[in-house]
Formats: C-alpha cells, sequence, structure tokens
C-alpha cells in the first residue's frame, strides 16, 4: 500500500481547540482511519509545522480526499507528499541502472 509522509500546521482556531481539548487529536486521528488512510506513526513537531504523520492509504484520490477533509475544517493546513520506501528506491535505481547498458 503506497505510503505519504503529511505535514500539518494548526491555525488558530486548531491551537485552541487542542489546547482546550488535547484528546481532539485521537478523535481526528479516527476520522482519518474511518476515511481509509491508517497512520502508521505520528510526531509533534518544533519549527514551521506543527506535526509530521506517515500514513498508508490505498491511493493517492484517497489521501486527496484526507488531506482536502481535514484542510477544509480551519483547524489545521495540510502538506501531503507521497513517499516511497528506500528499498523500492534501491530497486528502482538497480533497473534503472541495468537499462543503461
Amino acid at each position: 500500500m503506497p505510503y505519504y509522509v503529511m505535514l500539518t500546521k494548526l491555525t488558530d482556531a486548531g491551537r485552541k481547540t487542542v489546547m482546550r481539548n488535547p484528546e481532539r487529536i485521537w478523535s481526528v486521528n479516527k476520522e482519518v482511519e474511518d476515511m481509509g488512510a491508517k497512520i502508521i506513526c505520528q510526531y509533534s513537531i518544533l519549527g514551521e509545522w506543527d506535526f509530521v504523520n506517515i500514513l498508508e492509504a490505498p491511493s493517492n484520490t484517497v489521501i486527496a480526499r484526507v488531506s482536502a477533509a481535514l484542510g477544509s475544517r480551519g483547524t489545521l493546513e495540510p502538506l501531503t507528499m507521497s513517499a516511497i520506501t528506500i528499498e523500492d528506491l534501491v530497486k528502482e535505481l538497480q533497473m534503472a541502472k541495468a537499462l543503461e547498458k
């Protein structure tokens, strides 16, 4: 199943929500899973972004729906990127190298 990295930054409304109800994070994670994606791991980070999430989803369209649905709430701004494992990258590079010959 494809992997995705989702960076999110909280809006003012999102920060207020999380401060009032930190457990809301678990509810959002459940909603993401109900939309068809699986959260593999999640970290709170310092800097421009507030969270980094590694997700699995069956397709780009599913993760696009998740990202759009979360962003439409006005509590966070997502940046979603497709990711591949290093093992898959090495295999692809080896195939490309073999085709050069």
